[in-house]
């Protein structure tokens, strides 16, 4: 089975070097979809300088930022594999795990694999509102929609493809991830989670996430409750 990697991107020019090439590194079938979200820095350049020719990656670029959820949204909608994942173009989630995160699809035990950081064995967050809002959102998820996940925010949430091609997202920031878990609660599609590795960074090494993020997460899981 064919796995399509969404990377959305935006102003990560000290770690998107590194992070493409921990990516293609990893041996399986695959293809890197990279959507540079209008990004200031030199992100843009390093993409057309080192990948453009690269049979494996597709970059796509938008004008202007738009935010995470739209592009996402531009990376399923070109994704051609049989499964879809998430991958932040830093540093904190690590492609080696994309292995045991595929397993439970591939051996037809599951639809949708979120890594849970909870269930690591070195789980550590720089910032403990971050954590707590992970919590919440978790324990949200599950009395709102019968799951039992312990890391809903998590980076790594991998699909097979034609389930999340056929859920609309509307949220083009951060929240666009507690709508799909909530759309997927609500089409009664369960969640395996597999343990993952994770490397927290901090705000001045380029963490975008900010409080309000929180707040419009939260919304989203009761809004979608009860509208699509």
């Amino acid at each position: 089975m064919k796995l399509s990697v969404v990377m959305p991107a935006y102003n990560e020019d000290r770690t998107i070097e590194e992070i493409v090439r921990k990516v293609l590194a990893v041996e399986m079938e695959k293809e890197l979809i990279i959507v540079d979200d209008g990004s200031r820095d030199r992100t843009r350049e390093i993409l057309r300088e080192k990948f453009m020719d690269l049979d494996e990656i597709n970059v796509i670029f938008h004008e202007k930022n738009s935010g995470k959820g739209a592009a996402v949204k531009t990376g399923i909608a070109a994704a051609t594999g049989d499964m879809v994942i998430i991958q932040d173009a830093d540093l904190e989630y690590d492609p080696n795990d994309f292995h045991k995160l595929v397993q439970p699809i591939i051996d037809g035990k599951a639809q949708v694999v979120y890594g849970s950081r909870v269930k690591g064995r070195d789980f550590k967050h720089r910032y403990t509102l971050n954590l707590f809002a992970a919590r919440l959102l978790s324990f949200m998820s599950n009395v709102l929609y019968g799951f039992n996940i312990t890391d809903e925010p998590t980076c790594y949430k991998l699909f097979r493809a034609d389930i999340i091609k056929s859920i609309e997202i509307k949220g083009d920031g951060f929240e666009w991830e507690p709508e799909v878990t909530a759309k997927l609660g609500k089409k009664g599609i369960a969640i395996h989670e597999v343990p993952i590795s994770y490397y927290s960074r901090t705000i001045k090494e380029g963490k975008k996430i900010k409080w309000i993020d929180g707040v419009k997460a939260i919304w989203a899981l009761m809004k979608y409750r009860f509208v699509d």
